[in-house]
């Protein structure tokens, strides 16, 4: 890439990113409520990208093979554990990706 390409590039992310973030408070104004559809968004998304997340994460464990899928068990119930106990979901991850990425270096080799 040239530096003019980088340029372009840097800047339409920019455009992109701004845009993301101030286009809801354009198109949702404070004075009127925000509307069902966007607030129904609001409560099913999270829940919907965490599912996505887990699905993605888990798609190529190999039960039959290696470790028979024990490491990804064991951060599962790690991440799962945590968030029953601490109800922080950045700190259920974190932990579980921690868990995982120790048990694939240094006990499942």
């Amino acid at each position: 890439m040239t530096v003019a390409e980088q340029l372009i590039t840097v800047a339409l992310c920019v455009v992109g990113t701004m845009a993301t973030r101030f286009l809801p408070f354009l198109v949702f104004s404070s004075k009127r409520p925000t509307p069902r559809y966007v607030q129904y968004l609001g409560k099913a998304l999270p829940a919907a990208i965490y599912a996505m997340l887990v699905v993605y994460c888990l798609k190529n464990v190999n039960i039959l093979g290696g470790s028979h899928g024990l490491p990804e068990l064991i951060a599962l119930a790690a991440v799962v554990g945590l968030h029953l106990w601490k109800r922080n979901t950045i700190l259920s991850i974190a932990v579980g990706t921690v868990v995982y990425m120790a048990l694939v270096q240094f006990v499942f080799v």
